[in-house]
């Protein structure tokens, strides 16, 4: 594209009511002592009358993020530990959408509030199911959420980089609160579902230290970079709950940091939800910090600082000896009962407000299970996927030709489980592979699969189109097994494992069923025990022959033809699964049992994937053949992740130690681009990989994420021509971290689009389309009262190429020559879908926190000086079009925390 970059300065002092009402929200700062909201004032007081009606021992264990039922008062179980990142996630198949990376590379808030919608209405829908099955205070069965993720994703080699909305503050603000307020729904007094912001702050890497690292950080980095996203989720987007992190901030844990806790959220941010710790935060401050010398004392630091509700990783499978520890920092005077009463106030009050506890007129409605993975859901999954994916390159090969001969190569070409990214559910709708997305869009007999040899990216689910029951039907015979005794609960604290050892289970099945694959469905059934073995039993039928790498990802063991095929112990915990190779012939029906025990839930999935013995050859003779080669490469959730036991080339711990692609892959495009034939690069990956020799040797690439569940027809659809790619990089694609200070160094100093200095291989906000746009030179109105009081940008965005595409206005600041002031910010982005030949007007108003940055005190303020701002297709002096102007502002304006 055509570089049309101009520096017009075209500063227009016009003075308008419309543009001084615009910034009349930023100026007001939240007020502490605000009076509660009716319905807020209502659910306190029924809040306040359940707590005193329950014992003290009754309270205790409701602190827990397993909170049991109260049968007296009439109060059921309740589990406030529920995810749904980028989808709900139960024990039915639900809507997977893309990961939150690439929902953030749509640059389409409108896009993610919808997406929010839906996913808030599988949650409630979800809790339904779980009053049906009375599986209530199990995980997964809450009317509260503990999403979005809105850390910075300040380093990529963070491994939960993924969850975030990228490095940008401005963008990850604007995400999350399309995300809180989809989720919530209209009134945030009244959710449909709670949003609990994440983690609250200062946290982004590296998973191996979390548990105890102490990060220090500049006044300014904290107001510059990690608090502007948080701020915005509470006092904007009013989300109901918030969660603290693992982490300390200059010697203080998160979850019981005065700063954060006190100081910003419920002083200057006026705070009056509920606050739940990440899993095992609390218990980290005695065992992880050293900060507290006991648990007892934990506690108390963390509910004094303002901690409402523990969530501890024991309750997975048991409670044993967790609800003691509030009594005992109870009994040495550590809390007192005023303060285990305020919080359980504030957890009671969210319950009824959601409608979990009957009683506030016009609480949201009961969802049905039917509002699961319906057409509209399926439909913006596919939407969303579309969205999300980037144009990185394009040399004229894309759109491919109608009828061109396509050869999908790569480890990740037919790879269904890398669709999903992390904190997914097993239980999502069918996903669609890349090259069967190809089949789709381009014709099968276009489109020809090139086995991969061997890698650490193998292990999808088995379909259930090549498993039979015994009797001959798709799928598998499941039986559940109870215990011959039920385990007694609690456990004395230890000694949950040995009393899973020793359990044994009842000759006949409580319930006997077919089932589509081996999954984790026993939430779904209510007579199953938590503690419970299942077996599947029935016919592997591979549908081609060849070599297979097949296992388990999870814990059981696998019989093939009645002998032991893999055997993984119950402790398994690794992400990566369990995998030998094996032969298989086409249509012959092997002999297969599954066996794995739940221990409180279900971790086994059956799963394999088929393996070339010669992947070079195969490579070679497919190219042969082939007009043009999509090479699918990547990495998975599962290598890129939180702190796991993973200790291979490139990955530790959950991060990556390098940006490059597995060697195995980068042998294969460099002997795909041997062959002559043009080579597209489809990338999947949560974070900045080096696409260096991408840039260089493909003729095109597509950033493509982990796109959700109808992934590989998005990128079809883009392959093709169908869709317009208009997806924009929400991170810097860097060329090694050798480009980068130490991943531990949370300073921003060198650090995101925004204080790098170096060259990039792509920059932030990067992306193509199939068409062309041209803008207008800037219109730029100040306020009323001055441009320190506001400020309206408008230009006007045409699409001169020859058919319809989406362009992302997107508008930056470069700030006056001030210690502390970014090279340059985003501060305004729109996208908009134009017909060829049409134009559109798209106007930004700047509020007065958009106009500011931060001084190295860490003191926010509109800064007087000269400012340069900036609308186009990316970042000014990258090459596209982008239309400039300067402006002055004649006052520095502090604004409030």
């Amino acid at each position: 594209m055509a570089s049309t970059v101009s520096r017009t300065a075209r500063l227009i002092l016009l003075v308008g009511a419309g543009v001084a009402a615009m910034t009349a929200h930023a100026q007001t700062a939240p007020a502490e002592t605000a009076p509660q909201p009716p319905v807020r004032a209502e659910a306190d007081r029924m809040a306040a009358a359940i707590v005193a009606r329950m014992t003290p021992q009754e309270k205790l264990p409701q602190l827990l993020n397993v909170a049991p039922a109260i049968p007296r008062l009439g109060i059921p179980a309740y589990n406030w530990w529920t995810e749904s990142l980028h989808g709900a996630i139960g024990p039915v198949p639900t809507t997977n959408f893309p990961e939150p990376i690439g929902l953030a590379a749509s640059f389409d808030a409108p896009l993610v509030h919808r997406v929010a919608e839906f996913i808030s209405t599988e949650v409630r829908a979800l809790h339904t199911l779980g009053r049906q099955t009375g599986k209530l205070g199990r995980i997964g069965t809450g009317l509260d959420t503990w999403s979005p993720n809105i850390n910075i994703f300040r380093d990529p080699r963070w491994g939960r980089g993924q969850e975030t909305y990228g490095e940008d503050p401005y963008l990850t603000a604007h995400m999350g609160m399309a995300f809180i307020t989809g989720i919530q729904g209209p009134n945030p007094d009244m959710p449909n579902v709670i949003a609990t912001p994440k983690h609250f702050a200062v946290h982004s890497g590296p998973e191996s230290t979390r548990h105890g690292a102490n990060v220090y950080v500049s006044p300014h980095d904290l107001e510059d970079t990690y608090l502007p996203a948080f701020r915005a989720a509470i006092v904007e987007a009013r989300a109901g709950s918030i969660m603290c992190a693992y982490n300390r901030i200059d010697g203080q844990p998160a979850c019981a940091n005065d700063l954060l806790l006190k100081d910003h959220l419920r002083g200057a941010w006026g705070f009056t939800g509920y606050v739940v710790s990440d899993c095992d935060a609390v218990k980290d401050i005695a065992d992880g910090h050293k900060y507290a010398p006991d648990q007892a004392t934990a506690i108390a630091a963390a509910m004094k600082a303002g901690t409402d509700n523990e969530c501890h990783t024991q309750t997975i499978g048991d409670m044993g000896g967790l609800p003691e520890r509030f009594g005992d920092a109870l009994r040495r005077d550590l809390i007192s009962q005023g303060d285990i009463d305020r919080a359980l106030v504030r957890l009671f009050s969210a319950r009824l407000r959601n409608g979990d506890l009957p009683g506030i007129a016009g609480a949201p409605d009961v969802v049905p299970v039917r509002a699961i993975l319906t057409r509209d859901h399926t439909a913006l999954a596919l939407e969303a996927a579309e969205k999300s994916l980037v144009l990185l390159k394009n040399d004229g090969v894309l759109p491919l030709r109608r009828g061109a001969r396509i050869a999908v190569i790569g480890p990740l070409g037919d790879a269904t489980r890398v669709l999903r990214g992390n904190y997914s559910s097993p239980q999502s709708a069918t996903p669609i592979s890349m090259v069967e997305g190809l089949r789709r869009a381009a014709g099968a007999r276009s489109v020809t699969l090139v086995p991969f040899g061997e890698s650490i990216t193998d292990g999808d689910r088995i379909p259930t189109v090549a498993l039979r029951t015994p009797d001959g039907k798709p799928g598998l015979l499941a039986r559940y097994f109870n215990p011959v005794t039920p385990p007694t609960l609690p456990f004395a604290p230890g000694t949950d494992r040995a009393a899973m050892a020793a359990l044994t289970y009842q000759d006949r099945p409580v319930v006997t069923r077919r089932e589509d694959d081996v999954a984790a469905r026993g939430l779904l059934l209510p007579t199953v025990n938590d503690y419970h073995r299942t077996e599947w039993t029935g016919f592997l039928v591979p549908p081609e022959t060849g070599s297979y790498r097949l296992g388990l990802g999870g814990s059981g063991l696998i019989e093939l033809d009645g002998k032991t095929f893999l055997d993984v112990g119950a402790d398994h915990r690794g992400p990566l699964p369990s995998l030998k190779t094996v032969t298989l012939q086409k249509g012959h029906r092997y002999r297969l049992r599954v066996v794995s025990t739940a221990r409180g839930f279900g971790n086994t999935d059956l799963v394999w994937k088929r393996i070339s013995t010669q992947p070079d050859a195969a490579l070679d003779a497919a190219a042969a053949r082939a007009d043009v080669l999509v090479a699918v490469v990547g990495l998975t959730s599962d290598l890129e992740a939180e702190e796991t036991g993973t200790d291979i080339p490139g990955f530790k711990g959950g991060d990556k130690t390098s940006l490059d692609l597995p060697a195995e892959q980068v042998a294969m495009l460099e002997r795909a681009k041997a062959t002559g034939k043009p080579v597209i690069v489809v990338a999947m990956n949560g974070s900045p990989i080096n696409l260096a020799w991408a840039k260089d040797n493909a003729a095109a690439i597509v950033e493509a994420w982990y796109p959700g569940q109808s992934g590989g027809l998005a990128v079809a659809n883009v392959l093709t021509g169908k869709t317009d790619p208009g997806g924009r990089l929400p991170l810097t694609f860097y060329r090694s971290v050798a480009d980068l200070p130490p991943f531990d160094d949370y300073a921003m100093t060198g650090r995101t689009y925004r204080y790098f200095t170096g060259t990039p291989v792509y920059p932030f906000g990067h992306g193509l389309s199939y068409t062309r746009f041209a803008y207008t030179p800037l219109l730029v109105t100040p306020a009323a009262g001055g441009a320190d009081q506001g400020l309206r940008v408008t230009t006007e965005v045409s699409n001169t190429g020859k058919r319809a595409g989406d362009e992302v206005a997107q508008l930056y600041l470069t700030f006056p020559t001030v210690p502390g002031a970014p090279r340059i910010a985003l501060r305004g982005y729109k996208r908009i879908t134009l017909a060829a030949g049409a134009r559109q007007s798209v106007t930004f108003d700047l509020s007065p926190r958009d106009l500011s940055a931060v001084g190295v005190d860490g003191v926010r303020q509109v800064m007087a000086g000269q400012f340069h701002v900036s609308v186009g297709s990316g970042q000014p002096d990258t090459g596209v079009p982008v239309q400039s102007a300067d402006f002055k502002i004649d006052r520095t304006v502090p604004l409030p925390l």
